[in-house]
């Protein structure tokens, strides 16, 4: 695979040094296009040594050989890191004063900018203008990461790992490959976990981190679905193509898959609900007594939060849309195993497809790889996924609800 890999003017170009050698070391061809500013910072006998080849830095440089298309043209993939305030701009506005973003102009292939700059520079209306913009045009901007940046500032707009944009260009390129048998498809999925406030300061949650979520509606995107992805509280980059709608109670959450779930052609209930919440809520900060003896902790009332899978399907009524999809996070007990429980659970829901997986401490959440279960009402044996990448596990998820969709439905009880 040939890649160009554009270094752009930002103190945090020495990291893309690693990714360089990432590329080649996975048997890629990587052409390194720096900027002048770049070369400040990194020089070009330094790129030339870890690509192992020429370093293209100017339009007239090499001119019988056309740089500013041919680099373009031929590339499998053209990825900016870091990229700058300054580029983003540019290439949102369609400028060629350089060989970097003549490059830029004239790739037909994936396109992957990872962010570098100070965080007032990362939250100006301009540069959330121009991310917006290149989004629409299908460039793969990442989310910067947050940390510390030049001097002592700290914040959004650190550039992220060079692993983590490495991975990060393996998706895009695999995603391009993707079937498009989700097209015109109407999609909503549900990632993250609640959490039900005790009082200003403290909440009722769990472990779920919204990765498996987040692959699913990453993958439905990348299949040429409409996505809409109702986030609870999750800290991860919003897929690319992707609305998001943040919430962070389980009321939240219900009230919004209620909404996006009219019209929609499918919906995924992959988000982790409280089963309970506070049944009232502490204006003040619920504070231990220091009196003598009074050292017990006060007790919490909790009420049960709504059944929003369960909803979703009584709302349906007798109609076959959407294809509803839920999870079961199981952790087994002496009522029976993970597979049982889940049997249970999807006879009681009475959803089309339910994903059940254990989950624990160090399992499944927060995790890059999951194993799950995927059972449907009119299949008895269970179809195992996994141990395996969270997109792997998505892509199986969405193989099932290709073949609901085209599947006649069956009356139900």
């Amino acid at each position: 695979m040939r890649v160009v890999l554009g270094v752009t003017g930002g103190i945090a170009a020495y990291k893309a040094c690693s990714l360089v050698r990432d590329f080649t070391e996975a048997g890629h061809e990587v052409t390194v296009v720096p900027t002048r500013a770049a070369l400040h910072f990194v020089g070009e006998a330094t790129w030339a040594a870890l690509s192992g080849r020429p370093v293209a830095t100017e339009v007239f440089q090499n001119v019988h050989e056309v740089p500013h298309v041919r680099l373009g043209q031929e590339a499998d993939l053209v990825v900016v890191a870091p990229a700058t305030a300054d580029l983003l701009a540019r290439a949102a506005h369609g400028l060629a004063d350089d060989l970097l973003s003549n490059t830029l102009l004239t790739a037909r292939c994936p396109v992957v900018l990872a962010p570098a700059m100070h965080t007032e520079m990362w939250l100006h209306p301009a540069t959330t203008a121009n991310v917006a913009t290149l989004r629409e045009r299908g460039v793969h901007v990442m989310e910067p990461a947050s940390g510390r940046l030049t001097g002592t500032d700290t914040g959004p707009g650190r550039l992220p790992e060079p692993g983590q944009i490495f991975a990060e260009c393996l998706r895009v390129l695999e995603s391009t490959g993707a079937p498009q048998d989700l097209a015109g498809r109407s999609v909503v999925v549900s990632a993250g976990g609640t959490r039900e406030p005790l009082d200003p300061v403290r909440f009722l949650g769990n472990r779920s981190s919204g990765k498996q979520g987040y692959a699913v509606a990453r993958v439905a995107a990348a299949r040429g679905a409409v996505v809409r992805l109702v986030s609870a509280n999750a800290d991860l980059p919003a897929p690319d193509g992707v609305q998001v709608t943040p919430v962070e109670t389980a009321l939240e959450l219900q009230q919004a898959m209620t909404e996006a779930a009219a019209g929609a052609d499918v919906v995924v209930m992959a988000a982790a609900v409280a089963d309970f919440r506070p049944a009232v809520y502490q204006d003040a900060k619920i504070k231990k007594s220091h009196e003598p003896g009074a050292e017990q902790a006060p007790v919490v009332e909790l009420v049960r939060n709504p059944d929003i899978l369960a909803g979703l399907v009584r709302d349906r009524g007798e109609g076959d849309r959407p294809v509803i999809v839920g999870f079961a996070a199981e952790t087994g007990d002496a009522t029976g195993d993970v597979l049982s429980l889940a049997r249970a659970k999807l006879a009681r829901k009475g959803c089309d497809l339910l994903v059940a997986n254990e989950v624990g401490r160090s399992l499944a959440f927060g995790q890059d790889e999951n194993t799950v279960h995927l059972l449907r009402p009119d299949r008895e044996e269970a179809r195992t996924v996994g141990p395996a990448d969270k997109e792997v596990v998505a892509a199986a998820l969405w193989d099932e609800v290709v073949n609901l969709l085209a599947t006649p439905p069956t009356p139900r009880p």
